[in-house]
């Protein structure tokens, strides 16, 4: 198994100007207590930067 978090070279993950989920472990959200947030602009990002990535690894280990 490999485990393909959240890579510091994602733009959106050191950005500090707002609150938001998403680490190093990986892209998420903050929800609320009730669950109405919906995921942010810059959250949203964080999920398709990871996605690319573990896009990308898989392509390698395909090769």
């Amino acid at each position: 198994m490999i485990y393909a978090g959240l890579p510091y070279s994602c733009p959106d993950l050191s950005d500090v100007g707002e609150m938001k989920g998403g680490s190093p472990l990986g892209a998420g959200t903050i929800a609320g207590s009730d669950g109405t947030r919906q995921p942010s602009v810059r959250e949203l990002a964080q999920a398709r930067f990871q996605g690319a990535h573990v896009a990308g690894i898989a392509a390698k280990l395909k090769g």
